[in-house]
């Protein structure tokens, strides 16, 4: 399996855990997005929508980091981070979407303005921009925040790859400056997850 990946990329981080937990064995092909490498001819013929990551595996191509996390482990025999009962993988994928819609467009917004920006060289935050991304996370995070509380993980279920797909991003809480420092029960469970081997597996990828 060939993984096309930027190690600044939450995406791609994602599915670093999943696979590292899985153990997984991926061949790691870097799309350097600071020099516009998801804007190449041949790197769109893999993902039109010019972003990483993107697997491929014996012919198939697939992007989306979270449908490239329930495929390792549906390709993994013996797993447990994506259940197979019904109304557990529902709860899983209920978790994957929220990410999606609701604590992932907030913390995207903090990560470029004050993280990626900085790392690019390509201008000052947007303040602007940085109280709307503020106010759209703090709203997502306070959600996950009581929905941690008495809970080791986010699902019933036990460690998931939701877990990782919500925990990746949080990598980066200090240097893109998220409001999540005075969450307690989402400080408590991140820690759990950066004490899992997974995330210590991936912290030489990040830049």
């Amino acid at each position: 399996m060939r993984l096309y990946y930027h190690p600044a990329s939450t995406c791609s981080r994602r599915v670093l855990l999943a696979a590292h937990h899985l153990d997984i064995n991926l061949e790691l092909a870097l799309v350097d997005l600071f020099k516009g490498e998801q804007h190449a001819l041949e790197f769109l013929k893999l993902n039109p929508n010019h972003q990483v990551p993107v697997l491929e595996h014996e012919g198939f191509v697939l992007s989306e980091s979270y449908a490239i996390m329930q495929y390792l482990a549906d390709t993994t025999l013996g797993q447990t981070v994506y259940p197979v009962a019904p109304r557990e993988r529902a709860d899983v994928n209920r978790w994957l979407f929220w990410c999606g819609q609701h604590f992932m467009p907030g913390l995207a917004i903090l990560n470029w303005e004050n993280s990626i920006k900085t790392l690019a060289g390509i201008g000052a935050a947007d303040p602007a921009e940085v109280a709307r991304g503020e106010s759209l996370l703090i709203k997502a995070a306070t959600v996950l925040n009581q929905h941690l509380d008495g809970r080791e993980w986010i699902c019933d279920s036990g460690l998931s790859i939701a877990d990782f797909a919500i925990a990746a991003p949080l990598a980066d809480q200090h240097r893109a400056k998220l409001p999540v420092a005075d969450l307690p029960h989402v400080q408590r469970w991140l820690k759990q997850v950066q004490a899992l081997n997974c995330w210590k597996g991936t912290e030489t990828q990040r830049p």
